[in-house]
Parts: structure tokens; sequence; C-alpha cells
């Protein structure tokens, strides 16, 4: 929960916040009409706010008072404006504020819910400024600071290379092209060539005046460019709008990998990894164990108690499945049914099986329902390929169901031979 300062005196903004709050279980507004009132609540309480929302222009500060007021307390402030004036936004980012937002439609409300958001995520994020001039270095760490973003310094290329071999969690690069020792251009080459630093977010910056010098860094693997001077706002968009793009990339690759219900690898993925896995083992001759599993019944617990218990039961069991086997390669393949592998023995992986299928019975997923048994069928042997291993497991399954179900049938092809 997020405590969220508001101070704004118009009953229509008011009632527009109050129904977008609503919205927002995780955040909680706390409202004030004057700026009498925000310095009390202030004085008394800033610690507990995470970010507040100010009008500009209130009955007891027509200048941006309040404004003030809440920086002095270290409170990230987005002002909300009824008016738009250039010098005043300007004068307003340079203070430190969060942005300047109109209040011209509903839009702009949500655009404000959106920087809230934003400020949240912006707390993980690293970000290196690499540019020679202390000017332009200090006024970049001061217009993204508000932010709240993690912001490093370098002074030159080498520097800037270092902290970046130091620190690999950083996310986003502002790199300027012309610096003592390695250039910008050289920089971004070294990262995207020889580092195959594919992750990382590169901004380029330039005073340069020529036009093929966005392109230019762009094509040696920068995401963006940024012609100097820019103003703090153009900076803020720009870097906001890069690290939106960069989440919704990530979020497209997790839905692609992994299954939405479980949180394991889904089938494509699964296969992937395992045939990454399968190589390997094939390069150490090292033998691999592969197991099949399937809820027993499941469709009958769907029918009798519903979709939504037979949701809880597939993800209860994940969960305990993570838990028993944190160090194997674990998949979803549909339905019911789920694989695994894993360099364990087949000794040991039935024990393991065995400890699962006890914890398994005691999950709670619909009242009433009966205790969650799987069947299991695992193979371990020379790493030929998967789908072959996963041909064998699947057989034992198969024996397993017709044994009476709630057991494990292995075979361990290492010491048949």
């Amino acid at each position: 929960m997020r405590n969220i300062l508001v101070v704004e005196d118009s009953p229509l903004v008011l009632k527009i916040l109050e129904h977008l709050f609503r919205q927002e279980p995780e955040l909680q507004p706390v409202f004030c009409a004057s700026l009498a009132e925000a310095e009390l609540m202030l004085d008394t309480s800033a610690g507990l706010f995470f970010a507040a929302l100010v009008d500009l222009n209130l009955p007891d500060a027509p200048n941006g008072e309040v404004v003030d007021l809440v920086l002095r307390y270290r409170v990230p402030c987005i002002v909300l404006s009824g008016s738009y004036n250039e010098q005043r936004r300007d004068e307003l980012l340079l203070k430190g504020v969060v942005d300047y937002v109109l209040k011209e439609s509903q839009h702009s409300y949500e655009y404000a819910f959106r920087l809230i958001h934003r400020l949240e995520s912006n707390c993980q994020v690293k970000i290196l400024v690499a540019e020679d001039s202390d000017a332009t270095r200090h006024f970049i760490h001061r217009v993204l600071t508000p932010h709240l973003y993690q912001v490093l310094e370098a002074r030159d290329g080498n520097e800037a290379l270092r902290l970046l071999q130091e620190q690999p969690d950083i996310d986003l690069l502002l790199v300027d092209h012309s610096m003592p020792g390695l250039s910008g251009f050289e920089l971004v080459k070294v990262l995207r060539q020889q580092m195959k630093r594919h992750d990382l977010i590169i901004l380029g910056l330039s005073a340069d005046t020529k036009g093929s010098l966005s392109a230019m860094f762009i094509k040696h693997g920068a995401d963006d460019f940024l012609r100097k001077p820019f103003c703090p706002e153009e900076l803020n968009c720009r870097v906001m709008s890069t690290l939106e793009r960069r989440d919704l990339v990530r979020a497209l690759k997790q839905a692609a990998q992994f299954d939405s219900l479980t949180g394991l690898y889904n089938r494509r993925a699964f296969y992937e990894q395992g045939i990454a896995q399968f190589r390997l083992a094939l390069r150490n001759a090292q033998p691999l164990s592969v197991a099949m599993l399937d809820l027993d019944l499941f469709k009958s617990i769907n029918d009798q108690y519903g979709h939504a218990s037979g949701d809880l039961a597939l993800a209860g069991f994940a969960r305990a499945f993570q838990a028993a086997l944190p160090d194997a390669l674990l998949g979803r393949l549909g339905g019911e049914e789920f694989a695994l592998v894993s360099s364990l023995d087949s000794g040991a992986l039935v024990e393991i099986l065995e400890r699962l299928r006890a914890a398994c019975a005691q999950l709670k997923y619909a009242v009433g329902a009966p205790p969650l048994s799987f069947s299991a069928g695992l193979y371990h042997g020379p790493p030929e390929d998967l789908e072959s291993l996963l041909h064998q497991a699947d057989t034992r399954l198969y024996q397993a169901k017709h044994q009476g179900r709630g057991c494990t049938v292995a075979y361990d092809a290492t010491r048949a031979c």
C-alpha cells in the first residue's frame, strides 16, 4: 500500500481523482484542500507518503507555494495545473518536480497515475550517465533524481565501461558521442558486439548538428538519440518511454515462455531449455533423468468442484513441484501434464517424488475434495535426445496409471547396461 498526498481544491478534479483511486487499491489517497492542511499533514506524517499530486494554484497558495512545501519534505511531487506556461513548466522541472501535468482531460489524470506507478518501478532502475561535461552530467542527474532512479556518473568512456563491467544490473546508459578515451560510438560497439549487452538500453547524446549522427548512433546499437541541448521534459519522456518499451518486451517474452497459471515453463520453452541441457550433458557424457507427471482424476476435480478449484489444484501442485525440485528443469506441457529434466539419478528422484506426493496430499484446493494425487513415469539414461527420453518416461507414466495411480514407475538404463 502506497500513501499518496493529494492537494486539490476543485470539486470536479477531486471527483475524477477519487474515481481513479478507487480503481487502484494499492494506492491510498490522503486529501488536502489547502496549503495549510498540506503543511500540517507533512509536518506530522511526511515519511508516510510515497508521492504527492498537487494543484499549482490554491486559494492560500496562488503562486505554487505548495510545490516548494512538498519538495522541502523530499516527497516526489507531480504538479497539476489548469493552464500551460512554458517558462513556469521549465522552472518547476528544474526545481525537481516529477512532471507538470495539464488538467485537460481524463487522459491527463491517467497519465499522472502512470507516473506514480512508474516511480514505484523506477526505484529498481539503475541509470549510468557517461558524459565528460560536468555541467551536462550534473544537469541530467538533477533531472532524473526526482523520478527515483538510481543514477551513476562516468566522466569518460573508459570509466563508463568499468562501471558497466562491475555492475551488470545497470538498466540504461546515457552516453555522449564525443568523450576522452573511449568515444560514445566505440563504447556502444564494445557493449553490443563484444560484451553482447543487448538487454542494456542505450540513449546517445550529442551537440553535433549533423543530421546523420542520430542514425549512426542507432546503427551502432543505440536505442534512441537526444540532441543537446534538450529540455528536462524531453529527457524524462525519452527515458520513460524506452523503459516502458523494455518492460513490454520483457512481459511478452515472459508470456511466450511461461505458463500463466503455474509460472512454470510452457511446452515450447521447456523443449528449448531441455534440448540445450541435453546438448551440455552429451558433451560431458553425463546421463540425465526425465520424468512425466500427471495429476490423477483431474477431470473429475473440474466436473465436481469447478474449474476454479481445478486451477487452484494445478497452481498448488506447481508450487510444491518447484519447492521439491528447485534445481531441475520443470514445465507444464498442457492440462494436468507436467515434466522435468534433472541430473539426479533415478533413485534420488523417486525419493523426491514420494516426498512431493506426501506434500500434495496436504494441499487444500476445494472444500470436501479428495487429497491431490499424481502418477509419474521416470527414465534415467544417456542423453540421446529429449523427445526419446520423454517418450520413455511417458511409457512408464502409462504403466503407473494402470497400476492404480498415485505411484512412480522408474527405469534406469545405466543399470540395465
